[in-house]
């Protein structure tokens, strides 16, 4: 790093250092008898696509991060085409910075596509544990069960890739009209597939948006097959007369983080946790490769959410 960047680095770091940085083990699955144990939590790269691969690894590990959850995705971080030179080119820079990459967000969606063997085989030939898939539509001129069926023989292929590779896949649950906004889709796609090597990537700000009260029970239905979490929230708020799902820091939104943690803790779960920051953050919430606010209030927008979890996590 130039002494500018180094400087640069040290600013940010010193004001946003409420509390001290953690470094934590990746491969942590099930929580330990200490109930206080931080949460292994990665940035999502989406957020960080204004910077370069270095930097990035740089950034992560400066803000307390335990890794980097890099996008390998159209418009992402990484170039699907491109993935056999560039991903392991990622990788190593995000460790040259100082940090890890043991999770992937993709578009895979069939192992018919020579692209999504592609990344499966190259992410885990570059250490990647876990990767998201794509989300999957329903069928036009397909009834909802027969397109459930289409789709859980595709995860029970990609399943079987991944065991070939040592990989876990994972499918978000996702408010909206997509396969897998409803619980009951996702444990259904799951049914036949391979549960060493593909389960879901639990989102609990999109569970609480589509599940309403009853979202403890679709964590009920689905912590069997939960490998990695995303930690985001929000709240209910109009938008020119019309209701709509509003994006907020952790903590400000209506997600009730200390009984969802309470429950991963019954259940002795402590995944891998994805971090994401979908408030406005002038464009780095969308994955812009340009923002319109100084990097710093970026920055300082990460540190706070990752601070808020790790105490949330404490509480709970």
């Amino acid at each position: 790093m130039d002494s500018t960047r180094r400087d640069f680095v040290k600013k940010i770091t010193a004001s946003a250092s409420a509390a001290p940085f953690f470094t934590f083990p990746f491969n942590s699955w099930l929580q330990s008898e200490d109930s206080n144990n931080k949460l292994n939590i990665s940035i999502f790269s989406k957020h960080l696509q204004f910077l370069d691969y270095k930097t990035t690894g740089e950034m992560a590990s400066e803000m307390g991060f335990s890794g980097v959850d890099l996008t390998v995705r159209p418009k992402g971080h990484v170039l699907p085409e491109l993935v056999k030179t560039d991903l392991p080119k990622a990788i190593n820079n995000i460790k040259t910075g100082g940090s890890s990459c043991k999770m992937i967000t993709t578009s895979i969606e069939s192992v018919d596509n020579p692209l999504d063997v592609d990344i499966i085989e190259t992410a885990a030939k570059s250490g990647v544990e876990f990767y998201r898939s794509h989300w999957f539509k329903y069928q036009e001129g397909k009834t909802m069960d027969a397109s459930l069926e289409f789709y859980q023989e595709e995860i029970k292929k990609l399943g079987e890739l991944n065991k070939q590779n040592n990989i876990i896949g994972c499918y978000q649950n996702h408010a909206g009209t997509d396969v897998g906004s409803a619980f009951w889709e996702i444990k259904k796609i799951l049914e036949t597939a391979d549960s060493n090597h593909f389960g879901t990537q639990y989102d609990i700000r999109h569970a609480i948006a589509e599940g309403g009260y009853s979202w403890q029970n679709g964590l009920k239905l689905l912590q069997p097959h939960i490998k990695v979490i995303v930690l985001k929230d929000f709240k209910w708020g109009k938008v020119n007369g019309k209701l709509k799902a509003l994006n907020t820091p952790i903590g400000e939104g209506m997600v009730d983080f200390i009984t969802y943690f309470r429950l991963l803790k019954k259940y002795g779960l402590q995944p891998p946790v994805s971090l994401h920051l979908e408030y406005p953050l002038g464009g780095a919430e969308k994955g812009l490769s340009k923002i319109t606010v100084d990097k710093k209030v970026v920055f300082d927008a990460m540190k706070k959410d990752l601070n808020a979890v790790q105490t949330l996590w404490e509480q709970a």
